[in-house]
């Protein structure tokens, strides 16, 4: 992400405050031509290292899957740290987050959770990754399209008892949009979290990236005391959740890419 400025003294036509036309300057020798964007992502998976039953989509996603330190320094392990193998969560209908049944298209899926401790008057950040490893890519965009269409038909969710998000907004970039040069499709989810037991509303982030036939996401519920953004820059929560979240893409592409 990159922000631009016009030149603060002069306008476009070369003349100052004064009016006084500028004196003319030497051309340089050359212009360096622009650089191409890419057009599609640097990553070919090796079909031969795709994984085809649970066992093998559970050690790719154990070692795929964002613990503390691809976060930043301070975080630590929740307890408990690792999701149950056959945990699934689905929003029910009544905009409340259930257990529901892991679908046929899901090899594995692993949710490791860290936070941050409460120090210097902050409250306890808590932040979660989750690596889910499809059957096939088109399995892997359905997952992206299902949780893009989550934030539509229910901008207000039940987390659980006490536990709430509200005023969800969710935004979907495929390759070589709206930044996004490190996935297949991504997408950025935010809102606002309440808890019961926390005064006032808090920041709430959610990013997911599809490469090939996985899944990778990073969520944050804020705390008290941490922001979210900070003068226009990434900074703070936002740092450490694209961190983690890279992280795994390139652990992913490690794991399945052609190897030269």
């Amino acid at each position: 992400m990159a922000a631009g400025c016009t030149s603060g003294g002069e306008k476009p036509d070369g003349k100052g405050s004064t009016g006084r036309t500028a004196a003319p300057t030497k051309a340089p020798a050359s212009v360096p031509a622009p650089t191409a964007a890419p057009t599609e992502l640097d990553f070919t998976p090796d079909p031969k290292r795709a994984p085809k039953t649970e066992a093998e989509a559970r050690r790719l996603a154990l070692a795929v899957v964002a613990g503390p330190d691809a976060w930043a320094a301070g975080y630590v392990k929740r307890t408990p740290y690792l999701s149950n193998p056959d945990y699934w969560p689905v929003l029910g209908a009544t905009c409340s987050w259930e257990t529901g049944t892991r679908p046929a298209g899901v090899l594995a899926s692993v949710t490791a959770y860290s936070e941050l401790p409460a120090v210097g008057g902050k409250g306890v950040l808590r932040v979660a990754a989750t690596v889910t490893v499809h059957r096939t890519e088109s399995d892997a965009d359905w997952e992206m399209a299902s949780t893009l269409e989550e934030a539509l038909r229910c901008p207000d969710q039940k987390l659980r008892d006490g536990e709430r998000i509200t005023e969800l907004m969710s935004l979907g970039n495929p390759f070589g949009v709206g930044g996004n040069g490190t996935a297949h499709d991504s997408i950025r989810e935010g809102g606002s979290y309440l808890n019961d037991a926390v005064k006032g509303k808090q920041s709430y982030s959610w990013y997911q990236s599809r490469l090939g036939q996985i899944t990778v996401a990073t969520v944050v519920k804020g705390a008290p005391g941490y922001s979210e953004m900070n003068d226009g820059t990434i900074t703070g929560t936002s740092q450490a959740q694209i961190r983690a979240l890279v992280t795994m893409l390139d652990r992913a592409k490690d794991e399945l890419e052609v190897q030269s």
